[in-house]
């Protein structure tokens, strides 16, 4: 099926994006490169402090967008940090959203190591999350085999199944289209039924691209990225991820059982360029390549 300018509108459409505290510090205004009431996620990494998440939910919520800070599962020392994460980010930031991640640690700092742990606490409905994002890994994980990938998933339909907070799937970033659709396939025909945002990577140099891959154990899909190192060239020109793009569109628009319903974008430092090519593509300020893919009309 050919993809046409507005079934790429159309997946690209209520967009989220992602900021950590410290890329945030370098934005004097989100509304200069956001639409007002995006979704933007906000990270708490290994090693950092939940203030900063905090803090800059609360500017999030203050400038007029809808802050979906993380909570690592394994980042919590005890109960009692997480209900007071919860009551802060509730009651100072309005948070009404929330993405629940394992965490980037090997060994969790208190009692919990997973996010079926956080979602079974009851600490969520307490503070009165609405929606909660759980990960998705169309790659799999080097830290988790397949099987207990599979079993959590299905873990997690049971819980959302049981509860009146709306779950949805969140997956890491991926470069290529046949493998996120494979992955869809297989998790759909397994039973799961939640929505999915699917993780793309935003506009950023093929070195950084890469190394973010290789830290964040991104598989088969870098060979999209590896096959262009060949061009030492291409290494510091800018990637934008129009070919993935329009493949899910096209596959969004074909099949209308499809669970995908909202993309989420990996600025990796670069929120404004990433914000500004997602804007235009909104608008319908492209063109559609002969073979695949699509450009930006009149790019600055």
């Amino acid at each position: 099926m050919k993809v046409t300018k507005q079934d790429i509108a159309s997946l690209l459409s209520g967009f989220s994006i992602e900021v950590t505290p410290a890329s945030a510090q370098n934005i004097d205004s989100f509304a200069n490169h956001l639409p007002l009431n995006t979704s933007i996620n906000v990270t708490f990494l290994p090693g950092s402090n939940i203030d900063d998440t905090v803090n800059v939910s609360y500017r999030l919520h203050q400038e007029g967008f809808k802050p979906v800070p993380h909570l690592a599962a394994r980042n919590f020392v005890n109960q009692k940090s997480l209900e007071q994460c919860l009551e802060q980010l509730t009651t100072i930031a309005n948070v009404e959203e929330v993405l629940v991640i394992g965490g980037g640690l090997n060994a969790a700092l208190g009692p919990y190591h997973s996010t079926l742990q956080i979602l079974d606490s009851g600490l969520l409905e307490k503070y009165s999350i609405k929606k909660v994002g759980v990960a998705g890994h169309p790659e799999g994980s080097p830290d988790i085999p397949d099987l207990e990938l599979a079993q959590a998933l299905q873990d997690k339909n049971s819980w959302a199944r049981n509860s009146d907070v709306k779950v949805y799937i969140a997956t890491q970033f991926c470069f290529d289209a046949s493998k996120i659709i494979d992955w869809e396939n297989r998790i759909n025909k397994s039973g799961n039924t939640l929505p999915i945002h699917i993780g793309l990577p935003g506009l950023a140099s093929l070195k950084t691209l890469l190394k973010f891959a290789q830290m964040s154990g991104i598989g088969p899909s870098m060979r999209v990225l590896t096959r262009q190192t060949k061009n030492l060239a291409k290494l510091v020109m800018t990637q934008e991820p129009d070919i993935v793009v329009s493949e899910l569109a096209s596959h969004v628009t074909s099949n209308p059982d499809s669970l995908i319903n909202q993309v989420h974008f990996y600025p990796f430092g670069g929120l404004g360029k990433t914000a500004s090519w997602v804007n235009s593509v909104i608008k319908g300020e492209i063109t559609l390549k002969s073979n695949k893919g699509f450009s930006i009309n009149n790019k600055n």
